[in-house]
């Protein structure tokens, strides 16, 4: 499967939307990739000039690979709460990031410290889950947050717990990704 078809597929599913226009041929992309009808759990990530412009996707495979990488490619596009619908002009100038994630795992940890040394900055992404609460940051937001008890800080008020979420001793999940990006179709 490469990874420029599953781009050009959240790309189109975006398209379709902008467009009012229906292009994708769900039956004929299963039948030549039989991996797309497979669940896998993707995400799809839109930034404008490395700024976020919408983010959406599945924590656990519960979909054929097709159909949540056209899911959430519209909602992070036209869905993600935190922006108004992406404009055609706008799309124009925006890179594609697709996630395909590995299967959540939780960690079993006694403290922080032990936390600290059984997560694997760039490699893991993260869940944060407490009491209903829940949260989750790529391997990616490594790149931004590279420290630990800052990562941990902003997952623990994403998830609506706080900065000092790991004094709760929540449960942690971890799961890796194979990424893919695609550039803005017109660079700024």
């Amino acid at each position: 499967m490469s990874r420029s078809l599953l781009l050009q597929l959240a790309r189109d599913s975006i398209e379709e939307v902008l467009q009012s226009t229906k292009t994708i041929d769900r039956d004929k992309l299963i039948e030549e990739h039989p991996v797309l009808a497979e669940n896998v759990a993707t995400f799809v990530t839109l930034t404008i000039n490395g700024e976020l412009r919408g983010c959406i996707g599945s924590l656990v495979a519960h979909k054929p690979l097709i159909d949540d990488i056209i899911h959430n490619a519209k909602a992070a596009a036209f869905q993600d709460p935190r922006f108004l619908p992406i404009s055609t002009s706008e799309y124009l100038h925006t890179t594609v990031e697709l996630s395909l994630l590995t299967p959540p795992e939780q960690l079993s940890y006694a403290d922080t410290s032990d936390l600290k040394n059984k997560v694997r900055p760039k490699i893991d992404g993260v869940i944060l889950s407490h009491n209903g609460h829940q949260a989750t940051f790529l391997p990616q937001v490594w790149e931004e947050l590279k420290d630990f008890d800052e990562f941990f800080a902003h997952l623990g008020i994403k998830a609506g717990l706080g900065s000092t979420a790991l004094e709760l001793h929540p449960d942690i999940y971890v799961y890796q990704v194979e990424k893919a990006v695609d550039g803005p179709i017109i660079p700024s």
